[in-house]
């Protein structure tokens, strides 16, 4: 019998402790392997924070988690620099952000100002702090989590900060088989919360990153990937269709997926797997189709439709 790989000892270690979203659990994993961030769209109560703090238990990374309200402020993320007296003058109070992985819950809570205080660490891996550059972990990952717009009290992230994320998942309902398993492993453990323990060690998660870039991936495979991203700039129903780093981003996403399918190349299997979740939060409909009831997600499904699949 085949030994289990890292890969599926990871997919089986999450999907024990959050059942019933098996697709969610590999977008997320995809995300990391590509080294970028994740924004978890649901209702409350879906597991969108169990799913972010099992990830940081099975990677075995520092995890922290940040309640954004309306009052957070970019210090209260970021640090500041506080007097010290006794040593005439001043230190770092680091914040949550110096972490590996950072859950912020419930991201649209926040206003604008304080959500893009995460920009240049999502995008750089680094903060500055009153002028000055302070590095974080190789391995920050940002699981973002937020409630539908629909819901009161919501900020929409700016398109710059819905850009940084490599993708966002939308976690739905789990279906009646999957609640009843859930329900019941709630009860077996006496309501206690769900330990995930550790499952791959710090060289794995790099080798696991780096053998995902180093994925093969053929020219009419590149040439798909701009054909897709270009189809949605002229549809007639999208202001903003997705740009070329969006195009790099699907790339990337692709290759992860491969990896995590255990394949040394990239199919166009692979890009249609992961293109609703990478693009589906750069495109900017027009007022009219989104009268119409049109959303990015049908835009895209068109859109794949209509582009020609390499052989």
């Amino acid at each position: 019998m085949t030994s289990a790989t890292p890969l599926d000892r990871l997919l089986a270690s999450l999907g024990a402790a959050v059942q019933g979203q098996p697709r969610v659990l590999a977008d997320l994993v995809t995300a990391f392997l590509a080294r970028g961030h994740v924004l978890l769209e649901g209702v409350p109560g879906v597991a969108k924070t169990l799913t972010a703090r099992s990830m940081a238990g099975a990677l075995g990374l520092l995890f922290t988690r940040v309640q954004f309200t309306p009052d957070l402020m970019p210090a209260d993320i970021l640090g500041t620099n506080v007097f010290q007296p006794q040593e005439h003058g001043f230190r770092l109070v680091k914040g949550p952000i110096f972490t590996e992985v950072l859950v912020a819950d419930e991201i649209n809570r926040t206003p604008p100002k304080t959500q893009a205080a995460l920009l240049e660490a999502m995008e750089e891996r680094q903060v500055t702090i009153d002028g000055v550059t302070h590095p974080l972990p190789p391995q920050f990952f940002v699981v973002a989590t937020q409630n539908p717009l629909e819901l009161e009290g919501t900020y929409p992230l700016p398109e710059a900060q819905l850009d940084r994320f490599l993708m966002r998942v939308r976690v739905s309902y789990p279906d009646a088989d999957a609640e009843g398993a859930m329900l019941r492993a709630f009860h077996q453990r006496e309501g206690r919360p769900i330990d995930v323990e550790r499952v791959l060690d710090a060289p794995t998660l790099v080798e696991l990153q780096q053998r995902a870039a180093r994925v093969a991936c053929d020219e009419s495979i590149l040439q798909y990937v701009v054909q897709v991203t270009r189809e949605t700039r002229t549809n007639p129903r999208v202001r903003l269709g997705a740009s070329p780093r969006a195009a790099q981003a699907l790339l990337a996403a692709s290759k992860a997926r491969a990896a995590l399918q255990g394949s040394d190349f990239v199919t166009p299997d692979d890009v249609k797997a992961v293109a609703g979740s990478v693009l589906n939060h750069r495109l900017l409909l027009k007022a009219e189709a989104e009268v119409e009831g049109i959303t990015a997600d049908e835009v895209l499904r068109q859109t794949l439709e209509r582009v020609r699949v390499p052989r």
